[in-house]
């Protein structure tokens, strides 16, 4: 050939070119493959001489085009031994752009192939574009054929094997190991014979499934969809392509077709397609015919497989219609959304790649989808073996794996376990065992090594390394992981090709062309080379920096964005910030290494930042890998202590290596954890990770993804786990082989103290199996086998052990429940797991002959026979405390044979049988009744108590459907006298009549006092009904009478009775002792409930005349369809005469549109009436005062009544005769504009004294305008807030006319431009406004300064503040406009842009100095185009007092103006810049501004994102401010320099009174330089230093001087960590600080002996102590208790996240001010709570108790309820995460129901079914079941 034709330079070069490339022509098949994807390699070239082949192959790579050329060029140069007299002039000539020579000869193709796969001719028109030709179905066939078996060939031409080049680290040849595969849904069909065929991993269980079984399924119809979900790594596109080349090789036969595409390239194409263009035009063209063979593909689709490999990356949108018509233009995405329907190419089969994350809408709810896990143990020992050739090698590298656990970890993930081997292969040779391993210990030093690998002969080639570097980290910015040879530098991209760390495909850009595209080999390698860009690039400063350090949440949310290409960045950003990485970078980045220092510290400081803040379980994963990468055991240790107690991971997938961080991390720890898992998808080898893990307390997994292999590694685990108590496995799917190998574990972990497996689908020898190993767990108090299946055979047998085993105490078995409750004795705790049987025992004997045992068996369709095999077993056992074998098939035999054994069985309370109403209840003996008191609650503080558990005081006697009549009576209660015991007593369905009604009320008091008479359904008049309640009177016991119309429901009520939950719910059944409710007040309430009913005049007055009888106080319900207004009048008329009466309910009742004028005369008509609340016009409720009550205000509440403009003038005149009107709601009625304009008009003839509520009435800016213009006729409005947007509200609050100052908050009115000068008229008529805030009212810049320029007023000060969504964009420089053109002096500027807030405080009359002004502005730098503006400005803020600048961005030209500001003002007193951006020359125009302020008081700089350097220079603006009172600079950089300089300053500012310097990195030498300063500041009074890391030397320097500070008040020295030597001085030296009133030393390791003594020198003006996470124990926290008790002052208390237990507080004397007290997550249980609420009561100022996250159950929430009618300012209760069940909840909503003016009881994640939750809400608001806290309901009463 010759050279000359081709132009390719001189012949000799050429000629020299082919001799060397002929010499290696494997090296040269492996770049023709990287840089022609699709060239075949031996089709057209086998006949051709080696020669003849080079030159064909240097024309194809010449062919396209430059940049491809340059890169092969420099490939050649660096890859092969060229001589230096050829390097040189090859470089030269085509090294370069300039010295590319011309196009090739005519008739040869410039450019790549059109087609995707190699060798494959396109055939002219595209497919899909014109009608499609008629085929004879031969021809159709034979068409087909042949394109099938193009398709097929091709496949074999593609992944018949690549040869790769020698010497390139990640070019090794691959083995393909399959990974771990795992369902996510249950109904995924599959068979694994054709896996075990082909030779993949078996399914284990019915949770593993083979590679191929992914595409088998029996379904014939229908989308066969299947979703593969792993993270990045993971091979889901190794995966992919590995099926493809199965396809090839013939091994999926059951697909005739089989299409792979990428998103990432499918992404690159722009225009719509149609579904044969997608097929033909980007995969492979059929020869000829492409309209038969896509009607074949139609006809024959249930053998097509479509493959999309990276969902997650699609980037264009689903379209939500379905395409029918194969024809139709869409995105590729939406393409792929009408194949998953079914609607494109019916019954074909689709698979897609993703990672975990947002799945598209558009995937069908029925796919399968299926977890891919990588590599388990075994399957990183294949994979290795493979890798490794030789066999030294392999053994040698094998050795190394099994020997580190954290190298095995990270070989998990398939492609770091490729990387692994790349660098066990370079560091084996040479190495001692156990050496190569050591330089793997995290993910991103295997990286490095893989780096070091590369470097020939030592060197490291660090700008080709930063050239790939640049081009990862632009690529992860911009959203591309394809890049064309334009975007990567020729040496770049030859660097990459040579080492293997860039692959090249060809990409189709659009149909018909296609160029050759790079991509980094995994995602994660270009993650690994972004983060070393941001770590070695000089370009890359210390904030941007930190601003990758973030944290990315897992959940699964399809409505979450799409997710990003950085999972692993941070990570890599963390691991290198390693001291063991510094080396490394230092020579990457051609700098020092204290450069490289500074930038690993910043990486650092934002991990700490992070570790401070609560966060997701998720992001708790992310962030553990991060501190893991770092290898910082201080780092490690700030974030594991700052970890919860409780730490829940849920619904989100976790990996072996994620567990692995976290455990990894857990070694820091020294306070116990408990670990959560509900709904996450697990790798069945997670559990190993936890292996040794010493700090769990307790674990549990909820999730039915869990199997066999998850079993059987869990089991592995749980022996070496010592500090292990309680352990959960619920809603599995583990079958007997795996529950085998969990028995097997548990009976070596004695200390267990709890066990779950609810709901694990278990059979009856799994549960005997589990049963049987509760003599080996001594310290067992739990186990709960509830929700599996167990027959009635081994259900007698679990009885038997119940029976026979001494430390059961209880076996309850429900249809849904199955528990064991244990309380084992001292003795049995302490015997070891080798013991001999304990039934054999003596001790055990004694112990079984002395213990009690309840029994419960309800509903387990237990027969007579059943009941025989029972008694048999009881009559060995030990003494009954119950028996209850309610709702089986007992019959009359069976209940005949149970009540003739009873006297033998000893039970002590009750056998209940409940067949045809049998129970019988047992009196104990009166020396038994204190013991059973004493064991009524098992002395299990971790068990939860269920109402059923709680013990019974008296007998219930149900005598339903017994024909009893009136003459009857008189026996039976003859009968009934003896009884002492009797509590509850069941008489309805009988037939008793009126007659036996009068004649039982007559005989009640013969019988005691009862808690119950049942009287339904006996046939009584509603005459009768009424008399009973005369009762109330002669029977001393009844306290509550419901009467029911419809359903003759009547019942009467004692104290342990209460209020039904609603009409339509049952009771929860209550414990003994839940009488409290009345039990401690001087008068019992009385309840009278009437309901369905018929409520006329003459019945009411029949109703009233009796009620006049009943003594009080009384409180009585109606319910009724309607009441008239004769009704209504009649009732109202009454209520003076019933003096006793305390509340009036009209519930369900509807009433007239004239109801609420006639209820509004109620308070003048019966002063005793305290608040009438009428909702809806039917549910109405009165309250009245009782006669020792003072007289307050009145409250009238009419909402939802249809009020409109008629109305209002009749309702104020009835309104103004009340003498006190306290509150007046009107809201969700019709007044309109013109009602409440009406209203306005007579509100100064309504004596209101609170409030009025006017909300949802249809109201409009004219009635917002109206309210202002209102302001001066109405003297005693204090405040008004208006609200027209979605929220609808419209408030006024009054106060007497003297009090000056009133308020005005107009929200979303939507002012127009003509509104605004009404409404500044309107402003300046009401002088007596202080305060104006108008939020997104629609003003725009124009109008608000038409505004600022017309209120005027004479005299007096106006605070502004105004937020508009514009004011976010607006900026510094154009929000000061307004305020140069206010009417008055402006002594006040605030701006937020996050909040788009302004605020300005105008002073009136304005006052101008003109000589002043001039004087300043010669200081000022003005430019010509702003003078202006900056001279108004200046002359209107002359008396500017207070500037504050929050979460702005100070540009350039802001910053100049705000200096000249500075400059202007000379009385200014604060400066505020908070949380906001600062260039680099505004940080000098800033400074200057600041040094000319020599009066200011107050400066804070706090979160303002300065450099190190930056606040420097910052602190040289603190010289001269010797006035200064007031300083905050938190979170600013405070390095060495920074804090000399301030150190020196401070020393200077005498009258300093507030420093506050949190989380600036002060250290223990920067807490010593400070102490020293501040030994000059003696008029210190609050002293901030938090979450800096001063730790004990710091401490104890700081004590050294705070004796010297005689004005401190207040110290914050939280999360410091001080450990208990440094606490301890400091104690000692805050007893000498009598001013102390706050002490925050939270979140330090002070321990018991700090909290000891600083109990012995708390200050006497404590007000608030916060002590959370401080290690506390119950003897600290106790002695703190009692020292608190001489802290009168005290207001807040927080001992949060301590191990409290019992040492809980309680206080003696009482802390009248108390506000809060924190303690949550304390380890409160029931026992512990009683003594604290009893304290509670002596604090009678207390508004929020926090309880969350604690151990309390119902007694705690009975204690409680107690005491809230008492707490008159108590506004909130957290009592989320404890153990209360419904009956818990309900005593809760009793207190409440008490007159409590509680806000809101928290009760989220308790033990409440969600319909029970629902039922107390509806009943009573208050209790708040949400995991989010809504805004809470307005208290009752108030």
């Amino acid at each position: 050939m010759d050279p000359d034709s081709l132009q390719l330079g001189t012949k000799s070069l050429w000629s020299w070119l082919v001799r060397l490339l002929s010499q290696d022509p494997e090296w040269m098949n492996a770049k023709v493959k990287f840089f022609l994807p699709n060239m075949d390699l031996g089709s057209r070239s086998e006949a051709l001489d080696p020669s003849q082949r080079i030159i064909q192959q240097l024309r194809e790579l010449y062919a396209q085009g430059p940049a491809s050329w340059q890169t092969f060029i420099h490939c050649v140069c660096m890859e092969l031994e060229v001589p230096l007299e050829l390097e040189v002039p090859l470089l030269s000539t085509w090294g370069h752009g300039d010295g590319f020579p011309s196009p090739l000869e005519a008739g040869e193709d410039c450019g790549p192939e059109s087609q995707l796969q190699h060798g494959i001719k396109r055939p002219h028109q595209s497919c899909g574009s014109s009608p499609r030709p008629k085929q004879s179905r031969k021809q159709q066939l034979e068409l087909a054929k042949r394109y099938l078996k193009l398709l097929r060939s091709s496949a074999q031409q593609r992944y018949g094997g690549r040869i790769l080049g020698p010497g390139q680290p990640l070019a090794f040849p691959q083995a393909y190991v399959p990974p771990v595969l795992q369902w996510s849904r249950a109904t995924a069909p599959f068979s694994t014979q054709e896996g075990a065929l082909m030779g993949d991993p078996k399914a284990e269980d019915g949770t593993d499934v083979s590679i191929l079984d992914l595409l088998n399924t029996r379904a014939d119809k229908g989308p066969r969809v299947r979703v593969l979900l792993g993270k990045a790594g993971m091979g889901k596109t190794t995966l992919a392509h590995w099926l493809c080349q199965k396809w090839a090789d013939g091994q999926l036969d059951r697909f005739q077709a089989l299409f792979l595409f990428e998103f990432r390239q499918l992404n690159l194409i722009t225009s719509v397609l149609t579904l044969p263009q997608l097929l033909f035009d980007l995969y492979l063209s059929p020869e000829e015919g492409p309209d038969a063979v896509f009607e074949y593909l139609e006809d024959n689709a249930n053998g097509v497989l479509l493959i999309f490999d990276g969902l997650d990356e699609a980037l264009q949108p689903c379209s939500s219609g379905e395409t029918v018509d194969p024809e139709a233009l869409g995105p590729a995405l939406t393409l792929f959304s009408d194949l998953c329907r079914g609607t494109l190419l019916p019954g074909c089969w689709v698979m897609a790649t993703s990672r975990p994350g947002k799945l598209p809408a558009c995937v069908p709810t029925e796919a399968a989808t299926v977890h891919m896990w990588g590599f388990d143990r075994p399957r990183v020992e294949e994979f290795v073996g493979r890798f490794f050739s030789d066999l030294p090698s392999q053994e040698a590298a094998l050795a190394e794996l099994r020997a580190n656990r954290r190298l095995r970890s990270l070989c998990a993930v398939p492609a770091l376990c490729r990387v692994t081997c790349v660098c066990l292969h370079h560091l084996l040779p040479g190495s001692s065992p156990g050496q190569s391993a050591a330089l793997l210990p995290t993910m991103t030093q295997t990286y490095v090594q893989m780096m070091l690998a590369l470097r020939p002969r030592g060197y490291l080639p660090a700008n080709s390394l930063m050239g790939l570097c640049e081009v990862a980290l632009s690529g992860l910015e911009t959203g591309k992981v394809i890049f064309s040879a334009r975007d990567i530098p020729p040496a770049t991209l030859a660097f990459g090709a040579a080492h293997g760390l860039l692959i090249s495909f060809c990409i189709c850009i659009s149909p018909g062309r296609q160029e050759t595209g790079y991509a980094f080999p995994y995602l994660s390698l270009q993650e690994f080379f972004a983060a070393l860009h941001l770590m070695a690039s000089p370009e890359v400063d210390q904030d941007a920096l930190a601003r990758h350090v973030t944290l990315n949440s897992r959940w699964v949310l399809r409505t979450k964005a799409r997710l990003g290409l950085s999972d692993h960045l941070p990570a890599f950003l963390s691991g290198l910030a390693s001291c063991a990485c510094r080396h490394f970078l230092s020579q990457l980045a051609q700098r020092d290494e204290v450069w490289v220092s500074a930038k690993q510290a910043a990486v650092a400081q934002a991990l700490r930042k992070l570790a401070t803040r609560r966060l997701t379980g998720p992001k708790v994963v992310e962030l553990c890998h991060c501190v893991s990468e770092t290898q910082e055991s201080e780092l490690a240790g700030l974030v594991a202590q700052s970890l919860p107690y409780q730490l829940q991971f849920h619904n989100f997938p976790l990996t072996h290596a994620d567990l692995a961080a976290v455990t990894n991390i857990l070694g820091h720890r020294d306070a116990p954890v408990h670990l959560n898992f509900e709904g996450c998808p697990l790798e069945p080898s997670c559990p190993e990770a936890l292996a040794s893990c010493g700090q769990v307390e307790s674990l549990s997994f909820k999730s039915r993804k869990c199997g066999d292999a998850f079993a059987e590694a869990l089991s592995r685990s749980l022996p070496t786990m010592g500090s292990l108590k309680k352990l959960g496995l619920a809603g599995s799917k583990i079958t007997a082989r795996g529950i085998s190998h969990v028995v097997q574990a548990l009976s070596l972990c004695p200390q267990l103290e709890e066990v779950s497996f609810q709901d694990n689908q278990l059979k009856d020898q799994e549960v005997l199996s589990i049963v049987k190993i509760l003599p080996h767990l001594p310290h067992l108090r739990k186990l709960d086998l509830s929700r599996n299946h167990v027959s009635d055979w081994t259900l007698l047998r679990l009885t038997e052990v119940a029976v026979t085993c001494p430390t059961v105490r209880m076996l309850q078995v429900t249809k849904a429940d199955l528990i064991f409750l244990l309380s084992p004795p001292a003795e049995t705790a302490a015997e070891l797991p080798g013991a001999p049987d304990l039934q054999e025992s003596a001790s055990s004997r004694k112990e079984a002959q002395s213990r009690s045992l309840t029994l419960r068996l309800q509903e387990c369709q237990l027969g007579v026979h059943e009941v025989e095999m029972l008694l048999a077993q009881l009559r060995k056992g030990p003494h009954l405390d119950e028996v209850d074998l309610s709702g089986n098939q007992l019959e009359d035999e069976g209940c005949r044979l149970m009540a003739e054994a009873a006297p033998q069985l000893h039970i002590t309370r009750k056998l209940d049988l409940l067949h045809k109403t049998v129970v019988l209840t047992f009196a104990p003996e009166p020396e038994e009744q204190a013991g059973m008191q004493r064991r009524a609650v098992f002395p299990d503080s971790h068990v939860p108590q269920t109402p059923s558990e709680l013990p019974l005081r008296s007998q219930r006697i149900r005598l339903a459907h017994c024909g009893l009549q009136a003459k009857h009576l008189e026996l039976l209660c003859k009968a009934l006298e003896g009884s002492h015991h009797l509590g509850h007593l069941d008489l309805s369905s009988n037939a008793l009549g009126d007659e036996g009604a009068a004649q039982l009320a007559q005989l009640l008091p013969g019988l005691g006092p009862l808690q119950s008479l049942n009287l339904s359904e006996n046939g009584l008049s509603p005459d009768a009904g009424f008399s009973l309640a005369l009762c109330f009177s002669t029977v001393q016991w009844v306290l509550h009478l419901d009467i029911t119309g419809e359903s003759q429901r009547i019942v009467l009520g004692g104290a342990g009775r209460g209020r039904d939950l609603s009409a339509a719910g049952s009771v929860p059944e209550l414990p003994a002792g839940a009488e409290f409710l009345g039990s401690g007040q001087r008068c019992v309430p009385r309840s009278f409930c009437l309901s369905e009913c018929q409520l006329e005049p003459l019945s009411l007055t029949c109703l009233c005349d009796t009620l006049e009888k009943c003594p009080g106080p009384l409180e009585v319900t109606l319910s009724c369809k309607g009441l008239s207004d004769q009704s209504l009048e009649t009732l109202l008329h009454r209520l003076p005469q019933l003096p006793q009466l305390s509340r009036l309910r009209l519930s369900q009742t509807a009433l007239s549109p004239r109801s609420p004028l006639m209820l509004a005369d109620i308070f003048s008509l019966c002063p005793r009436v305290q608040k009438v609340d009428l909702q809806s016009l039917c549910h109405t409720t009165l309250h009245f005062r009782s006669s020792e009550e003072q007289e307050g205000g009145c409250c009238g509440r009419f909402t939802g009544c249809g009020l409109c403009r008629q109305h209002v003038e009749p309702l104020c005149w009835s309104l103004s005769r009340c003498e006190d009107l306290s509150q007046l709601d009107l809201s969700a009625n019709q007044l309109g504009d013109a009602g409440l304009q009406c209203l306005l008009e007579h509100l100064p003839r309504v004596p209101i004294s609170g409030s009025l509520d006017l909300s949802h009435n249809r109201l409009s800016q004219e009635s917002a305008l109206c309210l202002v213009e209102m302001l001066p006729s109405c003297p005693r409005i204090r405040e008004a807030s208006v609200n027209l947007g979605s929220e609808q509200s419209f408030w006024i609050h009054f106060s007497p006319p003297e009090e000056a100052g009133k308020t005005l908050r107009l929200t979303e009115c939507r002012f127009r431009p003509e509104h605004v000068p009404r409404l500044a008229s309107g402003l300046s008529q009401a002088p007596q406004l202080a305060e104006l805030t108008l939020t997104q009212c629609c003003l725009g810049l124009e109008q608000l300064t038409v505004l600022l320029s017309l209120v005027r007023w004479p005299r007096g000060l106006l605070s502004l503040r105004v937020e508009e969504p514009w004011m976010g964009r607006a900026g510094v420089l154009t929000l000061p406009e307004v305020c140069a053109q206010a009417s008055g002096n402006v002594t006040k500027i605030s701006i937020s842009e996050t909040q788009q807030q302004l605020c300005v405080q105008l002073e009136f009359p304005r006052q101008e100095n003109p000589g002043a002004v001039p004087l300043r502005l010669a200081h000022c730098d003005l430019g010509t185009h702003r003078s202006l503006l900056v001279r108004q400005l200046m002359e209107t803020c002359a008396r500017l007092r207070q500037l504050s600048l929050s979460q702005v961005n100070l540009c350039d030209a802001s910053s100049l103006l705000l200096e000249n500001l500075l400059l202007s003002v000379s009385e200014l007193k604060t400066f505020r810049l908070i949380s906001s951006r600062v260039s680099s020359e505004g940080l000098a125009h800033l400074t200057s501004g600041l040094s000319h302020c020599p009066h200011l008081e107050e400066l804070e700089l706090s979160n303002t994102q300065f450099g190190e350097e930056d606040t420097k220079v910052l602190m040289g603006a603190l010289e001269g401010k010797r006035r200064l009172k007031r300083l905050n600079l938190s979170h600013l950089p405070l390095g060495g320099s920074s804090l000399a300089v301030l150190t020196q300053g401070l020393s200077r500012m005498i009258l300093l009174q507030s420093l506050r310097l949190s989380s600036n990195g002060i250290s223990d030498i920067g807490c010593c330089h400070l102490s020293k300063a501040l030994r000059a500041v003696t008029s210190l009074e609050e002293l901030g230093l938090s979450h800096n890391q001063i730790g004990d030397t710091g401490a104890q320097q700081l004590a050294a001087v705070l004796p010297g500070l005689p004005e401190l008040r207040k110290i914050d020295l939280s999360a410091n960590g001080i450990g208990p030597a440094g606490g301890m001085r400091l104690v000692e030296s805050l007893a000498l600080c009598t001013h102390l009133e706050e002490l925050m030393l939270g979140c330090n390791a002070l321990g018991d002996p700090t909290a000891l003594r600083l109990a012995q020198a708390l200050p006497p003006h404590l007000r608030v102590l916060r002590l959370p996470s401080s290690r506390l124990g119950p003897e600290g926290a106790l002695s703190l208790a009692r020292a608190l008790d001489r802290c009168p002052q005290v207001e807040v208390i927080s001992l949060a996240e301590n191990s409290l237990a019992g040492g809980v507080p309680h206080f003696c004397q009482g802390l009248p001010l108390l506000r809060q007290i924190d303690l949550v997550s304390c380890e409160i249980d029931d026992q512990t709570a009683k003594p604290l609420a009893a304290g509670f009561m002596l604090c009678p100022a207390l508004e929020e108790i926090l309880l969350s996250w604690n151990l309390l159950g119902d007694e705690a929430a009975a204690e409680l309820a107690r005491v809230l009618p008492r707490m008159g300012r108590l506004k909130r209760v957290d009592l989320e995460k404890n153990r209360i069940t419904a009956c818990g909840a309900w005593l809760l909503a009793e207190g409440l129901a008490q007159g409590s003016g509680i806000q809101v009881i928290r009760l989220w994640n308790n033990l409440i079914p969600t319909d029970m939750a629902q039922r107390l809400q509806s009943q009573e608001p208050r209790l708040d079941f949400a995991f989010f806290h809504n805004q809470p309901p307005a208290p009752r009463g108030t």
